[in-house]
């Protein structure tokens, strides 16, 4: 891998971004819209926004990262960007993180409006640093971004790379512990939530939560899905072909 190209094709995928506001509006905007909305949902019960606004606060850009970022590069592939670019001497290794760098900037931007906004604005009662808090929100994020690039690898169209969603996503977000503690599941389905990330990402939320320190199950949440994210991309590295067929 070359710095110098992972660099050029972050700040080529920033440059295309910049001219399409709505996509920008979607990576920035709806999660922010998302918490705003849940948090008057609960107008009655800010215990409860409290209890399960932290998680979602997670799991709102997860959300938002992988459907950006999936169609996006599909788009680039379908219409012979990619082709083009790996005709060069770009390895799939630059061009993975390149992208990974760009929509991570994005991810950054995205999770400290949402956390501040969650914090500040919304009135999120955390007993934690908000730092911790803002840093799984980023992690969930990147691991948005990951899923979007790897999955993207398996799409033949925009309409097929949103219907990875429900086969990505919801499994996760029904498993994570956000309906029901994990302990109280089915044995066989508390085994699948320990290996999917989206459940150490709403248990470091927890985490934040209830405890004024970081502590070690924290630290170990948090490289779950950092390690995670990474792994993905990975895959997302080796499974990238240059065309759609």
């Amino acid at each position: 891998m070359s710095i110098a190209r992972t660099t050029a094709t972050a700040a080529r995928v920033l440059r295309q971004l910049r001219h399409d506001p709505r996509s920008i509006a979607l990576m920035l905007l709806v999660p922010v819209l998302m918490l705003i909305l849940l948090r008057y949902v609960f107008d009655g019960s800010p215990r409860t926004f409290d209890s399960i606004g932290a998680s979602l606060l997670g799991i709102f850009p997860l959300i938002t990262m992988f459907l950006i970022t999936s169609i996006a590069t599909l788009r680039e592939r379908t219409s012979g960007t990619l082709e083009r670019l790996l005709a060069m001497p770009l390895g799939k290794g630059d061009l993975i993180a390149g992208y990974a760098l760009a929509f991570g900037a994005m991810a950054v931007i995205q999770s400290l409006l949402a956390t501040g906004v969650a914090l500040w604005v919304l009135g999120l009662d955390v007993i934690g640093s908000p730092w911790p808090l803002l840093l799984v929100a980023l992690l969930d994020a990147l691991l948005g971004t990951a899923l979007g690039l790897f999955v993207s690898a398996f799409a033949a169209s925009e309409f097929q790379a949103v219907q990875f969603m429900p086969a990505v996503i919801f499994p996760q977000l029904l498993l994570c512990g956000l309906f029901a503690a994990r302990s109280t599941m089915q044995p066989v389905l508390e085994g699948i939530s320990n290996v999917l990330p989206m459940s150490y990402a709403v248990d470091g939320m927890t985490q934040v939560l209830t405890h004024t320190d970081m502590t070690t199950d924290f630290v170990r949440d948090a490289l779950v899905v950092a390690g995670c994210a990474l792994l993905v991309l990975a895959l997302g590295a080796a499974t990238l072909r240059r065309r759609t067929p």
